[in-house]
């Protein structure tokens, strides 16, 4: 995998676990623009967004910071994730990756930011 070049996106982000009875398009609209991330399963309804902006009947984790790797990237392309969590991993740094149609974001505890940044960096890969 060829060295990636990422970016701090702006602000702290919540990831949060809604109610069983949760709308989606309610919670979607709420949320208005910016960075977010919902996703249903069958066990639950997850939601990422700023810290701000998390619903109060969520049970929310605070304190997350969005590494996003610049894209777009091709579908052909494999081991991206796999070229940020295995050194983050092994400086101790735990994540919550998100993917979208262009890119990735790999989320980590503000707390283990710079250890991230250094790890990252050790490994090869770029920050803008």
């Amino acid at each position: 995998m060829k060295p990636l070049t990422l970016s701090l996106a702006p602000g702290r982000l919540a990831v949060c676990r809604l109610p069983e009875d949760s709308s989606p398009a309610e919670v979607a609209a709420a949320l208005g623009p910016g960075f977010w991330a919902l996703v249903r399963t069958p066990a639950e309804l997850s939601l990422v967004c700023p810290e701000d902006s998390a619903p109060a009947a969520a049970s929310a984790e605070t304190g997350w910071r969005a590494l996003e790797v610049q894209g777009p990237l091709d579908f052909g392309l494999t081991g991206v994730l796999a070229s940020l969590a295995a050194p983050l991993a092994e400086a101790g740094v735990s994540i919550f990756a998100v993917s979208t149609f262009d890119t990735d974001y790999v989320l980590v505890r503000e707390s283990a930011l710079e250890t991230a940044q250094d790890a990252l960096t050790r490994a090869g890969h770029r920050f803008r």
